[in-house]
């Protein structure tokens, strides 16, 4: 059997939370259509991490470009993990493992009240808005959003 070309990818995800007015609410973003395989999924907020960049400031640029919120990173809380082998869409074959470092991060008070908007060209995120917990549990999510929230992983 063929050996597919290894790649492995850190990311820095955030778990944000509030009270809203149906209850408690986190911070979602969705895949866009170019991501393949995972388009139109939720996640936490977040993303690779820049090479000899920090963990923790990577969460915070990662936070404000997909979502257009500032936050202030207070602990790490978790880490996951993923592992797919087989061809992309573009027609790539991988063997590819991701490996999902996940802080709690809290507003600053200068995005209080603000909308979540992506404000990164191209991204790979297509929406970012607040989801009530019960609301997110049901939605389809991707490993580290469905591992904080407690649900088994649809992909």
């Amino acid at each position: 059997m063929e050996q597919l070309p290894r790649r492995q990818r850190i990311g820095a995800y955030a778990v944000v939370r509030r009270q809203g007015a149906a209850g408690q609410e986190i911070l979602l973003t969705q895949m866009a259509a170019s991501t393949g395989r995972i388009a139109n999924y939720w996640t936490l907020p977040g993303g690779g991490i820049d090479h000899g960049e920090d963990p923790w400031v990577a969460t915070v640029r990662e936070v404000h470009e997909e979502t257009g919120l500032d936050v202030r990173v207070t602990r790490i809380i978790d880490t996951t993990s993923t592992h797919w082998a087989g061809t992309r869409e573009d027609g790539v074959s991988e063997d590819y493992h991701g490996v999902h470092l996940v802080f709690e991060a809290e507003l600053l008070p200068t995005s209080e009240g603000v909308e979540p908007h992506v404000t990164e060209q191209d991204s790979s995120t297509q929406t970012a808005r607040w989801v009530p917990v019960d609301e997110a549990r049901g939605l389809k999510l991707l490993t580290a959003a469905a591992h904080v929230l407690g649900v088994r992983r649809v992909r």
